[in-house]
């Protein structure tokens, strides 16, 4: 079974502990997930199996959205509330008015420290392995895009915010540095991803109904296509002999003025390419200066 599941990741589990999980229940090998959420956090995590692990980087690429409480008048070192308290601050004369300003700045593009408790690697080791033996090291400043930071509702020290951001986005450092922007300190209370891409959590799937289709039999009802992800490029149906020449990874020429946009808008520089009987060949993009079609993806 080739395709993705959309799941709703407990509480208190790793992404990884899902992935065995789907692994071990589906019997497939080759099972990756699309974007770690931390064990305290809840909400969707795409699950990728069989050929679905080739295009995860496609899944890794789309905007998120978040539902955030973010607690104001202590930082803690993890930036999370399973932290050790680093800093503590006067929260009376913060405001909502002040709050609103304060997440002003934070929208749009922007520069992030990832946390120490991240994956981030640091000469080939993971941060939070550094951070669990009492190490902190000088962390590169990333960039990360806010689309969309709305305040949901404001109770003296809990913040509930909305955040809508681009692939590389710590809500556990935008809370941080709300905190410091405010002069009080703050930490991530707790984290929602409610959408991953396409992936809504309205559809996802909680672990017992996961569990309960997987031994009944009819799991594979939850599958999504694996081209379901790229439906931004345009498609093109190529034929036998064009196949076999994708396949084998080589560039192929393509009528570029064919392969349009949405509203017959001007080409695009990748295409989805399927085979004469409707079969997903992969993703090609275009090279302008050579004028043809190079493979990117390929799914055999």
């Amino acid at each position: 079974m080739d395709g993705i599941l959309n799941i709703n990741k407990p509480q208190n589990r790793t992404s990884f502990s899902i992935v065995a999980m789907v692994k071990r229940l589906s019997g497939e090998r080759r099972v990756g997930h699309a974007g770690t959420l931390d064990p305290a956090a809840t909400g969707v995590l795409p699950v990728c199996l069989g050929k679905g692990t080739r295009i995860i980087e496609f899944l890794m690429d789309t905007t998120k959205t978040y539902h955030a409480e973010i607690e104001l008048g202590t930082a803690t070192d993890t930036y999370d509330s399973s932290g050790r308290i680093t800093q503590q601050g006067d929260t009376s004369g913060i405001s909502q008015p002040q709050l609103e300003s304060a997440l002003d700045s934070f929208r749009g593009p922007i520069k992030q420290t990832p946390p120490m408790y991240s994956a981030v690697k640091h000469h080939g080791q993971p941060l939070y392995e550094l951070a669990r033996a009492g190490i902190e090291v000088k962390r590169r400043r990333r960039s990360a895009t806010i689309y969309r930071l709305e305040l949901v509702s404001w109770q003296p020290l809990v913040a509930t915010v909305d955040v809508e951001c681009s692939k590389g986005t710590y809500i556990r450092s935008l809370a941080h540095d709300l905190g410091q922007a405010l002069g009080c300190g703050a930490h991530l209370k707790s984290l929602i991803r409610t959408r991953c891409g396409l992936f809504d959590i309205k559809d996802a799937l909680s672990i017992s109904q996961l569990e309960e289709a997987f031994r009944y039999g009819y799991w594979q009802h939850y599958v999504y296509p694996i081209d379901i992800v790229l439906q931004q490029y345009e498609a093109i149906v190529v034929d036998s002999a064009t196949e076999e020449i994708i396949r084998k990874g080589s560039p192929v020429v393509l009528e570029k003025s064919s392969i349009h946009g949405e509203n017959g808008s001007p080409g695009q520089n990748h295409c989805r390419a399927y085979s004469l009987d409707g079969r997903f060949l992969g993703v090609l993009r275009h090279d302008p200066v050579k004028q043809i079609w190079q493979p990117k993806k390929v799914i055999l």
